[in-house]
């Protein structure tokens, strides 16, 4: 099985049993849900097969109790939490009562890097040294150090001196290692001590590691160009496997622009998928346009080199469905060695997002701003954990400032009206919708679909149907499979009774779509009831009810499922709990309790007196229910 580093206090985080009382153990303290992740765009790992988790060590012992239990339990409920800064300052206040325990010093010194407050951890790195207890994370801290200071000739005996199977794991030239990525450091600080013809044979012997060619060639080319060979970089970054990405595809410009070769470079550049979204692709575009030789500044110094590696291993330790704990540190020590690297700000970023930390998230984004570096991607990404985190004014205005500085870009017009919607400002919506739909244009295919069908959501919500209608069938023209489109249409449809038997033929397409939606499912039994048909609604209602359990209108329709099939105790249960679920209106409120106290037929007598059945509201699908 082949393993790879892991720091001593994240085996014992995860595999100790707990010592703290059973509120701690609660696992859902530490359960992230899971969401679709924007396109990380860090250096290649294509052909690297994804870490094994390796089969857990030991867990060393926890230290004694004495004086330790309150601190030492509020850092394990940090960190179930993910709450990095209070884990370290817990840790650390744990530290003053026994400064010499590796299990207290390694969890501190996780918690501090993954928090990002990096000098902490770098003084704590170099106490652990002094006292002889550097796990591998302290050596990684320590390695991070010596770089910045340009001590390479120190570096290279650092790891020179790393036994082969130093630290808690065996460990091997894996793909997924730690040693293969000592070998890596150490090349790049061998060009740092001026051993360039050292360093460039110890990336080509690496390129033989099955699965890590491409990874290595990668940092190869980047070293070929450092030291002015231009051509030998030029061939390996050609190779898609090894250049086809952001980070590739920037350098590769630099140089063939050094090269003489600017209509090349623009010409790759303008082939790029998504080109048009890049602002930084766009503006070297512009430059060599303009007649500008690009200077080869991908990598200004080793540490560079350095941070690009470590964010090459974050990526493939972020690639899968729950990232791994792991890839933070890595993404961390990325941007302390090059502060200047928005890939790995982006990549903190979004690891920070997916744990939950939405406000250390949304430092890392200053900090690309802080570079100029206002990408679209970023920015995409920052606005949905600010509207997770439910700061919906905060994502609006950074909305509005993404279609400020990128106007041209559709994808933040719908992001803002995502946002509105989300508000309930629906009319406020329809432009956002209205200016995307207008830069994809019509030729567009079915890149206007979600749109269109987003519009459509806000014309119904502000009272406009027929243009609701007219967004809504041509989004069906784009997408005849879209269950939320078949389902939002003849939900619709069914609220406002008209052209029932195509209501009921929509949902029930949407249904054999998605047989498990609860939103779909109501939409179903709903039809049925308006048809008169409320045997054939129990079913689908219940099942409705069991996935969505706590939404008020749903829990309501139950109830009149039940009331016009007979079953009058189980429906004044139902409408009980649609009351205690809070519905969205008052007026909703109100119609439930005239309903259980003076039944459903003498409600809807009562509203057929005064002139029709009052509409339905629609239950809404999640603001951004897309593909």
């Amino acid at each position: 099985m082949t393993t790879r580093l892991i720091p001593l206090a994240l085996i014992a985080l995860t595999a100790a049993p707990l010592l703290p009382p059973a509120a701690l153990a609660n696992p859902q303290l530490a359960q992230q849900a899971p969401r679709p992740k924007p396109a990380r765009s860090a250096p290649p790992a294509s052909d690297m097969p994804a870490p094994e988790t390796p089969a857990k060590a030991p867990a060393p012992e926890a230290p004694a109790m004495n004086g330790l239990a309150g601190p030492y339990l509020a850092a394990r409920q940090a960190v179930l939490g993910n709450d990095y800064p209070s884990a370290a300052d817990y840790f650390l206040q744990a530290l003053t009562q026994d400064d010499t325990d590796p299990f207290l010093q390694d969890s501190a010194l996780l918690s501090l890097i993954s928090a990002g407050e990096m000098e902490r951890a770098g003084a704590l790195s170099v106490t652990m040294a002094e006292q002889g207890r550097a796990t591998e994370l302290a050596q990684l801290m320590r390695r991070s150090e010596l770089a910045r200071a340009g001590r390479w000739q120190d570096l290279v005996n650092a790891i020179d001196s790393t036994p082969p199977n130093a630290g808690d794991q065996a460990l091997g030239d894996t793909p997924g290692g730690p040693v293969l990525m000592d070998k890596m450091l150490r090349a790049w600080a061998l060009l740092g001590a001026g051993n360039a013809r050292q360093a460039l044979s110890a990336f080509e012997e690496l390129g033989k590691v099955r699965g890590a060619r491409s990874m290595v060639n990668y940092h190869l080319a980047l070293a070929k160009a450092t030291v002015g060979d231009y051509e030998g970089a030029e061939k390996l970054l050609a190779d898609p496997q090894t250049g086809a990405h952001l980070l590739g595809v920037i350098a590769r410009a630099q140089i063939l622009s050094q090269l003489e070769r600017n209509k090349d470079a623009i010409a790759m550049l303008e082939a790029v998928p998504g080109f048009a979204e890049e602002p930084q692709l766009v503006a070297l575009r512009d430059r060599m346009r303009a007649g500008e030789t690009l200077p080869f500044d991908s990598i200004k110094s080793p540490a560079d080199g350095m941070a690009q590696v470590f964010l090459t291993f974050a990526s493939a330790l972020s690639s899968g469905d729950e990232p791994d704990p792991l890839a933070l540190i890595y993404a961390r020590l990325a941007s302390y060695l090059s502060p200047q690297l928005g890939e790995a700000h982006l990549l903190n970023a979004q690891l920070l997002q997916d744990f939950g930390q939405f406000d250390l998230a949304e430092a890392e984004f200053d900090a690309l701003r802080d570079l100029g570096d206002m990408r679209p991607v970023a920015e995409l990404a920052r606005i949905d954990a600010l509207s997770r985190a439910d700061r919906l004014n905060d994502a609006e205005k950074a909305a509005l400032a993404l279609t400020a500085e990128h106007p041209e870009l559709a994808q933040g017009w719908i992001a803002l009206g995502d946002l509105l919607r989300q508000q309930d400002k629906f009319s406020q919506a329809i432009p956002a919708y209205d200016k995307a739909l207008s830069l994809i244009g019509p030729k567009g295919g079915t890149a206007r679909w979600f749109p269109l069908y987003a519009r459509g959501i806000a014309l119904e919500r502000s009272g406009q149907f027929a243009k609701a209608e007219t967004d809504f069938r041509e989004a069906l023209k784009l997408r005849p499979d879209s269950a939320q489109v078949l389902n939002y249409l003849g939900y619709s449809l069914v609220d406002r009774n008209e052209k029932l038997d195509e209501a009921l033929r929509l949902i029930q397409r949407a249904v054999d779509l998605r047989p498990d939606d609860g939103y779909i499912l109501d939409s179903l039994a709903w039809v049925y009831y308006r048809l008169g048909r409320y045997p054939q609604a129990v079913a689908p209602m219940e099942r409705a009810v069991s996935a969505m359990a706590s939404d008020p209108l749903v829990n309501d329709h139950m109830g009149d499922i039940y009331w016009m099939v007979g079953r009058h105790r189980e429906a004044e249960i139902q409408w009980h709990r649609a009351l205690s679920l809070k519905p969205a209106t008052e007026a909703a409120a109100n119609r439930i309790r005239a309903k259980l106290d003076r039944g459903l037929d003498a409600v809807l007598a009562e509203e057929k007196a005064k002139g029709g059945t009052p509409p339905e509201p629609v239950p809404a699908p999640p603001a951004t229910d897309k593909p």
